[in-house]
């Protein structure tokens, strides 16, 4: 049993240093003040009851440092029961905005809003975010600039969390942090298999070329990651990284355990549909590292297994973890949170572990609807 826990963690530690090192293949971005704004872009958001959130992203959105003729915001009204609509209405955007209202056509209600939008959109490259997150100032900068030196078709950028000094919200962020490190370490690797639809940037006509979200409509989420596999098929050398402060986009992290769960439950099942086999091999050496854990644990109880051997492992386990999360915590300048990290890292098997139960058992709700796995 030993031998068998101590391979999943020599496994694991093999994983780690191999995203680290991709990490640190991906180069920072940072924008040239003589570089002259030549992109244009349609800022995509769409939006279900989202009032409490809207006023922030609106006054955001308004001190955006770019050419008012280069970009366009549209927000995309999903069925929305609350005051969101008149909110944006009322605020005077300095911006080219207008706000449509979603067609609905099938079992996915934010790749319709957002394939909506993009067949009502005037620019080359489409952005996307969501409508409780803030936009930095220079954001439509930094894109400009990896645009002007790479010629993408697709990019990820970054997005993390609020601080807040809350335990919940913590734990959310340190996770957040975990998987931006193996977002970035992917890139680095010339594997992307992740990404967030809260800051991501791609042509007009690679969607339409790829005919869109077509293919993965069945599932409600996934505007992102899916889409970004069908780019990659088509296009594997013109995706990238826009590792860049000026273009991270922070969202709120979930005020309630049930919120989050459901919110995980969502994102694992994204996860059990990737393709690749690389993405496949990640998501189950992680989940056997968390779940040895546990059952290691169980056996030490039981006197069938040392306590030492257990506090051996998850020592190293956490780490290596941290050698990955610091980088994060570093290029978001979040290292002030560190000092919760020992005990979110003995919280996170147990809620892993219940996360993916969950997943394969129960519906999760998202945006006030009910969805399957």
């Amino acid at each position: 049993m030993i031998v068998v826990f101590s391979l999943i963690t020599l496994i694991y530690i093999c994983t780690i240093i191999m995203i680290y090192v991709g990490y640190n293949n991906v180069k920072s971005v940072k924008t040239k003040p003589s570089e002259t704004p030549t992109s244009t872009f349609s800022i995509i958001i769409p939006f279900r009851n989202e009032a409490k959130n809207l006023k922030e992203l609106i006054k955001s959105l308004n001190i955006i440092d770019y050419p008012k003729e280069l970009f366009e915001v549209v927000f995309v009204n999903d069925n929305s029961t609350d005051s969101s609509t008149s909110i944006i209405n009322d605020h005077n955007m300095l911006t080219n905005t207008v706000v449509i209202n979603s067609k609905r056509m099938s079992n996915s209600p934010k790749k319709d809003a957002i394939q909506t939008a993009i067949l009502n959109s005037q620019f080359n490259y489409i952005i996307t975010t969501d409508a409780d997150c803030i936009v930095p100032k220079s954001w439509l900068h930094a894109y400009n600039s990896i645009i002007i030196d790479k010629h993408p078709k697709f990019i990820a950028a970054p997005v993390t969390y609020e601080d807040s000094n809350k335990l919940l919200a913590v734990f959310q962020l340190h996770d957040f942090l975990s998987l931006q490190a193996v977002t970035i370490g992917a890139f680095g690797l010339k594997k992307p298999f992740m990404c967030n639809g809260a800051n991501l940037c791609y042509t007009k006509s690679v969607f339409l070329e790829v005919n869109g979200f077509e293919g993965n409509l069945n599932m409600a989420s996934g505007d992102d990651v899916f889409f970004m596999e069908k780019v990659i098929q088509k296009y594997p050398n013109d995706i990238f990284y826009l590792k860049s402060l000026e273009a991270i986009v922070y969202t709120k992290p979930l005020s309630s355990i049930k919120s989050l769960l459901h919110q995980r439950m969502r994102w694992a099942g994204k996860t059990s549909a990737f393709s690749g086999f690389f993405s496949k091999a990640i998501a189950l050496i992680v989940l056997l590292m968390n779940i040895s854990l546990i059952l290691y644990l169980i056996f030490a109880f039981l006197n069938d297994l040392r306590w030492h051997i257990l506090m051996l492992i998850f020592l190293i386990k956490i780490s290596f973890d941290f050698l990955l999360i610091k980088k994060s915590m570093g290029f978001f300048k979040q290292k002030k949170s560190c000092y919760y990290y020992p005990i979110n890292s003995i919280l996170y098997p147990f809620f892993t572990l219940i996360v993916v139960f969950a997943s394969f058992f129960f519906k999760y709700r998202w945006k006030g609807r009910t969805f399957k796995k």
